[in-house]
């Protein structure tokens, strides 16, 4: 008689797959060309990364982000959890808007734990909310991040240990739910330099704590994303394409004050970033994201222009 197989361990098991490929599409020429089509069949790997873009460009306005994000021709979107205010009673009423733009709802932010004395039960109850309404909505992945930085200290193995625990809480509940859930490592929070994202990932069960990688949160850290997603590879669940550019240093030449911009217009080795994801085969979503508009004479359409014809124009991607 065949044996019955847990819907937690049957969503682990997809989650793995796809946390575990990705390959970059075409380039335009020169070392990147040769390195991702070295039978030089330029289209054998157009559609292995699926991208998508963060409605938080648009402040809270995010029915207009669903209809810019689809006409500049991204395939999906992020939104936030303040989308449930208007849509947290019909998660369906969103998903016929994100259908309508053929969108797919890829994740929503789910916030996270702030502070060094958080209710571990309200957090979870959170979460499980939060990936109900992802579940409804026709959503793919929750997105936690923490802002349990401590004010006056350096991180120290306990505050590891205990986000670890409580993220593993919150990935066992979200996965029997269907919906997989990754740790955004983030400036200002408790995975900010990459010997802290290995804490995290340390304190935390693989199996239901996945990472979203956010290549310039990850580079402003310290760290380089490359390097990240070879170590990673086996844990990261999509992906933030993001960019950062350094507006002040201090005397020793170290970046004091950053901002993020358009793809292309800082200093994160984008490159680099998708020679990684060749290397691991990486196959699933990236997700463009870009906080606010650098420019303020521009529109967040028009920035998510520009990180387009980046990625297509430079890097030779297939959006």
């Amino acid at each position: 008689m065949p044996s019955k197989i847990s819907r937690r361990r049957f969503v682990i098991s997809l989650g793995s797959l796809a946390a575990g490929s990705a390959l970059p599409r075409r380039t335009l020429g020169g070392a990147l060309d040769s390195f991702l089509h070295p039978t030089g069949d330029r289209s054998y790997s157009a559609s292995e990364i699926r991208f998508g873009y963060a409605a938080i460009t648009w402040g809270g306005n995010d029915l207009q982000a669903i209809k810019d994000v689809s006409e500049v021709g991204f395939h999906g979107i992020q939104l936030r959890s303040p989308i449930l205010k208007d849509f947290g009673d019909k998660p369906r009423a969103l998903a016929d808007i994100l259908n309508h733009h053929q969108l797919q709802f890829v994740a929503l932010s789910g916030g996270g734990p702030a502070g060094n004395s958080y209710n571990e039960t309200e957090e979870i109850a959170t979460q499980v909310k939060h990936a109900t309404f992802t579940r409804d909505a026709g959503g793919l992945y929750l997105q936690m991040t923490d802002s349990a930085r401590p004010k006056d200290r350096r991180p120290d193995p306990k505050d590891f240990k205990a986000l670890g625990r409580l993220l593993t809480e919150i990935g066992k509940r979200t996965i029997d739910l269907g919906i997989p859930m990754a740790y955004h490592n983030h400036m200002r929070s408790l995975g900010e330099a990459p010997d802290e994202v290995d804490a995290l990932m340390d304190s935390s069960d693989p199996r239901y704590v996945k990472l979203l990688l956010d290549v310039a949160h990850y580079a402003q850290g310290g760290g380089d994303p490359a390097h990240a997603i070879r170590k990673y590879r086996d844990r990261i669940l999509f992906l933030h394409i993001k960019d950062v550019e350094s507006t002040q240093t201090s005397g020793d030449g170290r970046a004091s004050s950053y901002r993020f911009v358009e793809l292309g217009r800082g200093r994160v080795d984008l490159p680099a970033v998708f020679f990684a994801l060749k290397e691991i085969k990486f196959r699933g979503w990236a997700v463009v994201e870009l906080d606010s508009v650098p420019d303020k004479a521009r529109t967040p359409k028009e920035s998510a222009i520009i990180s387009r014809k980046y990625l297509e124009e430079k890097l030779g991607m297939k959006i």
